[in-house]
């Protein structure tokens, strides 16, 4: 290759004032002096496509594919997508355990307590450690020593500190101040609930992705198979990070950056260095490399000119080959997209931030898709721009800024530094887009910033209310779909009035109105709306062969607990729906367990499993889960309050559609619901 054409081959054409308007390039650094001329014409680009063309060609010749899972070790399983839903094979923590070192106690029997009037417990003769299982129940008037972890008694409904105490002979304690139910107790289910949605689909491993499973007791899960993604650069003048540059060489930039965000959004890399421009040695690489990867990524050796040879390559390695070739991007206007033979080749422009821009821009999305990974999450702000910036008309234009906080805001200046500048897409805070349709981007303009650090992405959905196993039901296409979605635990009553502050967008609520005879409507205030969600029959749990409850109907059965001093029940917390249920059960009478007040169904559940209660109120799906006996007493309504300013948000509006779809209905049946 003589040294003009070479030259012409880094600056795409004739020398050009703009850098940044012949953006190829083949290398990682600026475009090499163009002093001598140049006999090659202009017309290098056959078809110059705008960017949303160029992406639905592309897309249209890849998708849709089906992404090849496989079965990974915990362990190895860090920064792999997951593959399928991953649901809770138990409660965590399994039982109710303490969460100081001190006594576990009746709460009843220190109601009265106080530094005047302390109250004497005897201790029982054991010490419950973690890993311990308890022998003996708590008895009115005594306590049993309990470590930090170790699983509450049966009987014992709070623990004391053991600082808050004072040694009262060989075998009593003296405690001074009263405790409150369920004080210093974890109860079972309360971080995690058996059959709860842990990770979704497409979830990210990481290591707390991981310590939650672990947790869960599962070894392995059904992970993506991460992509694997060959990077060649071509050219010359390049010489690889470490070595000596010798005259007119550069350093290898895109190799390196390319390889590192490859990796970053879930491929498996294999850089196989830089090839000259050889036409045979650059084919037999290409080929080498398409044959053992699911990809091939390359910069450099795009634009057309007598240098640049990887195009003509690429049509003889498969059909369709080129889908686009030339977008209406600045930078990146010479990005060629091909796929051979159902796998993506791609050749980014050479200079830094024209390949930078366009790989995240195009590529990330399409890579992320084969590996099984959501879109990526890009945080934005509001910026103003005190300058104006020129654009060319009909190519989508992309400025780098860097942000300074002014009197009233943050302002954005453009770096301006030009697409051969790798130091412009490393210093600056994020970028601004101009649109193809636009030549300017007038002075002191008010317009979004894409910032390239990533920050915490708020709720795109925020749920505050009652919980339910079946909301992960209707929540899940929308988490497949991208959305973030929160979901908070506190009761309909609690959900109600997070509503009415305008918390939240939805309160799921369960709540029956003696005086209408009906659920929930009579809640609702002026800026409320409800909207029907599913029925869910809710009754008395117990352990299958207790004769206390077997074969009996609601009133007999909670007649016969009542009837012995030595059934235990488990409640539910002030302020849930089955609370209002319970109390309507009992009257004004307050048994033994009465104060035992977790939060979730499954905790219910969990309480009579492990013996300690014996009997309790959840729903069907939950208890027949458990394996647990079951007598139905009423199908109560689960519903949600919208808070009316906020139902046309996209988010509100995609839940109202999963949940009125049939998909949704089907999915609730299935669990043991009746949708409305």
């Amino acid at each position: 290759m003589t040294r003009d054409i070479h030259q012409h081959r880094h600056s795409g054409a004739r020398a050009s004032a703009n850098p940044e308007s012949r953006d190829s390039g083949s290398g990682a650094g600026a475009p090499s002096r163009n002093d001598s001329g140049s006999h090659l014409d202009q017309g290098q680009f056959l078809t110059i496509l705008s960017r949303e063309e160029a992406i639905a060609r592309f897309e249209a010749a890849l998708f849709p594919r089906t992404v090849p899972g496989e079965r990974r070790r915990l362990a190895d399983a860090l920064g792999c997508a997951l593959a399928e839903d991953v649901t809770a094979p138990i409660d965590v923590p399994p039982f109710d355990r303490s969460n100081v070192d001190g006594f576990a106690v009746r709460s009843a029997d220190l109601a009265a307590a106080s530094e005047a009037a302390p109250v004497r417990l005897i201790l029982n003769d054991e010490v419950i450690a973690c890993g311990i299982a308890p022998m003996r129940p708590v008895l009115s008037g005594s306590a049993t020593t309990i470590a930090t972890g170790g699983p509450v008694p049966r009987g014992a409904d709070a623990v004391v500190m053991i600082e808050h105490t004072q040694p009262a002979g060989n075998r009593a304690i003296e405690v001074r101040r009263a405790a409150s139910p369920g004080q210093f107790v974890s109860h079972a289910g309360s971080d995690i609930a058996r059959g709860e949605a842990l990770l979704r689909a497409g979830t990210m491993m990481g290591s707390r992705e991981i310590g939650m499973l672990a947790a869960c007791g599962i070894a392995e899960v059904a992970v993506a198979r991460r992509p694997r993604v060959a990077i060649l650069s071509t050219g010359d003048e390049l010489v690889q990070p470490g070595n000596p540059l010798c005259p007119a060489a550069i350093y290898d930039t895109n190799g390196a950056v390319v390889t590192a965000a490859i990796a970053e959004n879930g491929g498996e890399t294999n850089f196989l260095g830089a090839i000259p421009d050889d036409e045979q040695a650059l084919e037999t690489a290409m080929r080498s490399a398409l044959a053992a990867s699911d990809m091939l990524v390359m910069s450099g050796g795009t634009s057309k000119g007598a240098g640049d040879i990887s195009h003509r390559i690429i049509g003889r390695l498969g059909k369709p080959g080129i889908v686009a070739h030339g977008v209406a991007l600045k930078p990146g206007k010479p990005l060629c997209l091909a796929v051979c033979d159902g796998k993506p080749v791609v050749i980014l422009p050479g200079f830094p931030t024209s390949a930078m821009f366009t790989f995240h821009d195009i590529i990330v999305p399409v890579l992320r898709r084969m590996a099984g990974l959501p879109p990526r999450a890009d945080a934005k702000v509001s910026a103003r721009v005190p300058v104006r910036i020129a654009s060319e008309l009909g190519r989508t234009e992309f400025v780098m800024v860097s942000l300074v906080e002014g009197a009233e805001g943050l302002i954005a200046y453009p770096t301006g530094k030009g697409s051969g500048a790798i130091t412009s897409f490393a210093q600056a805070d994020g970028f601004l887009k101009i649109d193809a349709l636009a030549d300017q981007l007038p002075a002191n303009s008010e317009t979004d910033i894409t910032l390239f650090t990533p920050h915490v992405r708020v709720p795109d959905l925020v749920i505050i209310g009652s919980h339910c196993t079946g909301l992960d039901l209707i929540t899940a296409p929308m988490a497949h779909a991208g959305l973030v979605v929160r979901s908070i635990a506190v009761g309909s009553l609690g959900g109600l009035a997070a509503a009415r502050r305008g918390e939240c967008d939805l309160a799921p609520i369960h709540l029956f109105d003696e005086k209408s005879e009906s659920y929930n409507t009579s809640y609702l205030t002026e800026n409320l709306e409800l909207v029907p969600g599913w029925r869910r029959m809710q009754g008395i749990v117990f352990r299958k062969g207790d004769a206390r409850f077997e074969g009996l109907g609601v009133e007999d059965a909670v007649r016969a607990a009542l009837a012995d001093p030595a059934c235990i029940m488990v409640n539910r917390n002030q302020g849930a729906g089955t609370r209002i249920l319970i109390d309507r059960l009992l009257g004004g009478a307050r048994p033994d367990g009465y104060w035992n007040q977790p939060r979730s169904h499954n905790a219910v559940a969990a309480a009579v499993a492990q013996h300690r209660a014996d009997w309790g109120m959840t729903i069907a799906p939950v208890a027949h889960a458990a394996g647990l006996g079951f007598i139905p007493y009423a199908e109560e309504h689960y519903d949600f309050a919208l808070v009316k300013a906020r139902k046309q948000r996209p988010a509100v509006q995609a839940f109202l559609d999963a949940l009125a779809s049939e998909a949704g209905r089907t999915a609730l049946e299935r669990a043991g619901f009746r949708p409305a």
